[in-house]
């Protein structure tokens, strides 16, 4: 490992370029704060003077973190016109793919963003399409109801899309601020030895995380996204962060758990949510497909197996902030920190909107459509009667759809299951569960972290069987 120069060789201007940059990030994607009914009417009323129409910011009560509110402004500026625009988008993406398939024109495929952006492999192609084909009919509300009703289609469009289209704009063009000054260099070595022995990923991930338990589980894969295209991930620690660390976000858990009815049961349900994702998180990584992911970077090099070693002379503390401090001092400044967000939010606009209309269409039709899911869950009622589960036969209906959409369980369990008991176990496992393809999944597909349709499904079932029984332990008795 080379020799890092000493804290006092860095002159104020390094401090200030790790600190502020860094300080605004952690405000933005790490600090809680509280909304409310007041702060929704204040604002509401605020944007729709400034822009001389009626909005409306749809924001819950409760705890989430400024780049989620500033999403909800987005939407809620944009809410007339933010399914045409994303739309649009869909269609402008898969008709220059198939242009730059066919023909290669020069424009696109001499710009390395533009080459980026649409020249992909025809399976990515045929992705593409299909998500432009599902997104017109449904924005048009032309063909098979199957594919344009309100719970498969119009669910991805309409309540979907517009949330991580916000989420992907102001995520991509402020995320450089937490990643390129210093913080997660900070935190990752202070955090390598906790991160590193128990989930055998680098200290870093705990920022992913945190930003996916306070925030958006999309901002969390974003981030992993980025980090791995930058070399700081392996191939086997990105794929174990992005399907591990993800986590769905308070907030959300909070309307899952609302839409059992069982809200006053909250500290007690997301202590379960964690302890089960904590013992996930330590066992899943260590049986296959992540298992036996390659430990080498995107490009296939090796990593530098010496940059968590902290050398003899120097402290925990003091060896993070030289690390953190040689990072900021080597940033690219204002002008290269706008290009770099702008082509994150571009890239994650063109390249995932797209899969997601289609992966997550796709699985929706199947759970609505088919009685797929319901047949896959039949092998899961002798384990539901085992750990002593009210309605084992209805419950396990609702454990396989939750691959298709997380939201889609507590829905099913909210209309046909009567026990308070199951109703918490439902809700419980549809957050632990975490890979769901109308969201997750295809942002996980979309990107260049290493898994497949096939090894997402593998790892579903694997932390499905590792948390339903704590979930079970825990609701028995926390609610019986």
């Amino acid at each position: 490992m080379s020799q890092l120069p000493h804290r006092s060789h860095y002159t104020w201007r390094t401090w200030f370029t790790f600190l502020v940059p860094s300080l605004i990030g952690v405000f933005l994607f790490m600090t809680p704060i509280t909304t409310s009914v007041e702060m929704k009417t204040a604002l509401s009323e605020t944007l729709s003077s400034i822009f001389f129409k009626e909005i409306v910011i749809d924001i819950s009560a409760g705890m989430t973190i400024p780049i989620a509110v500033m999403a909800k402004i987005v939407q809620g500026v944009m809410a007339e016109s933010i399914q045409t625009f994303i739309t649009v988008i869909i269609c402008i993406t898969g008709v220059v793919s198939v242009v730059t398939k066919a023909f290669k024109p020069a424009v696109i495929c001499q710009s390395p963003l533009l080459k980026h952006l649409f020249d992909v492999s025809w399976v990515w192609l045929i992705v593409r399409l299909f998500g432009m084909a599902f997104g017109l009919m449904t924005y048009l509300g032309m063909g098979s109801e199957m594919i344009t009703s309100a719970n498969t289609g119009a669910l991805v469009l309409n309540d979907l899309l517009p949330v991580l289209f916000s989420v992907f704009i102001l995520a991509g063009l402020l995320l450089p601020l937490l990643i390129n000054f210093g913080l997660l260099e900070l935190a990752g070595t202070l955090m390598t030895k906790v991160m590193r022995p128990i989930f055998g990923v680098p200290g870093r991930s705990a920022v992913d995380c945190t930003a996916s338990w306070l925030g958006d589980g999309s901002v969390g894969i974003l981030m992993t996204a980025k980090q791995y295209d930058q070399k700081h991930y392996t191939q086997r620690e990105a794929a174990i962060i992005g399907t591990t660390f993800s986590a769905v976000s308070i907030t959300f858990s909070l309307v899952v758990l609302g839409q059992v009815k069982l809200e006053y049961l909250f500290a007690p349900f997301y202590a379960t949510v964690c302890l089960a994702g904590i013992v996930a998180a330590i066992i899943v990584p260590r049986l296959p497909p992540l298992r036996f992911k390659k430990d080498l970077l995107i490009d296939g090099t090796e990593p530098d197996r010496d940059a968590e070693t902290i050398p003899g002379h120097k402290t925990l503390f003091s060896h993070s902030l030289d690390v953190a401090l040689a990072k900021a001092d080597n940033s690219t400044g204002v002008k290269g920190t706008i290009k770099e967000g702008v082509h994150n939010a571009l890239d994650m606009v063109f390249g995932v909107l797209p899969v997601v209309m289609a992966v997550g269409t796709f699985a929706l039709i199947i759970a609505e459509h088919t009685p797929i899911f319901e047949y896959l869950g039949m092998p899961f009622v002798p384990f539901l009667e085992l750990l002593q589960i009210p309605e084992a036969a209805a419950a396990s209906q609702t454990i396989m759809v939750g691959f298709a959409d997380m939201f889609i369980p507590s829905i099913l369990a909210a209309g046909t299951i009567e026990s308070d008991i199951t109703r918490f176990i439902i809700a419980a496992m549809s957050v632990t569960q975490l890979i769901y393809m109308s969201e997750v999944g295809a942002l996980l597909l979309g990107s260049k972290i290493p898994v497949n349709i096939l090894e997402l499904f593998i790892i579903f079932i694997l932390r499905t069987l590792i948390t339903l029984p704590v979930i079970a332990l825990m609701a028995h008795w926390l609610v019986g």
